[in-house]
């Protein structure tokens, strides 16, 4: 098992930045993919982004390819999401998840293990 736990969402204005962090916990954080999605209120949940375990590769949604960069310290069992210039369509509960293999994928169904979500909310 996996333990997740996101935190640093809150509240932000348009153009401005907020950086989520997804602590894990429970097995050797270094052999799992790691990805963030988010989901809006009546909307299904959305890939954002994802890190292979070594950190190496990182890919990106388009909506936000340019303005959220993603990264991992496998020292501190962490992964990152910084996000920068940030849009009212930016709004969503923000998830981590986690997929034990070296690269991960943008369909939530080949995640494994997930947090509980941390909000973001940007306003005009």
């Amino acid at each position: 098992q996996v333990q997740l736990a996101e935190s640093g969402g809150g509240l932000a204005q348009a153009g401005g930045s907020l950086r989520l962090s997804c602590a894990a916990s429970g097995r050797t954080f270094s052999n799992y993919a790691m990805a963030w999605f988010r989901q809006a209120p009546g909307k299904e949940r959305d890939f954002v982004s994802s890190i292979t375990r070594s950190g190496v590769n990182t890919y990106y949604a388009d909506s936000v390819k340019g303005r959220f960069t993603i990264s991992r310290d496998n020292a501190k069992n962490t992964v990152y999401l910084q996000m920068n210039s940030l849009k009212p369509e930016d709004t969503a509960v923000y998830y981590c998840a986690a997929k034990f293999w070296m690269v991960g994928g943008t369909d939530p169904s080949q995640y494994a293990y997930w947090g509980q979500g941390t909000q973001v909310s940007v306003s005009s």
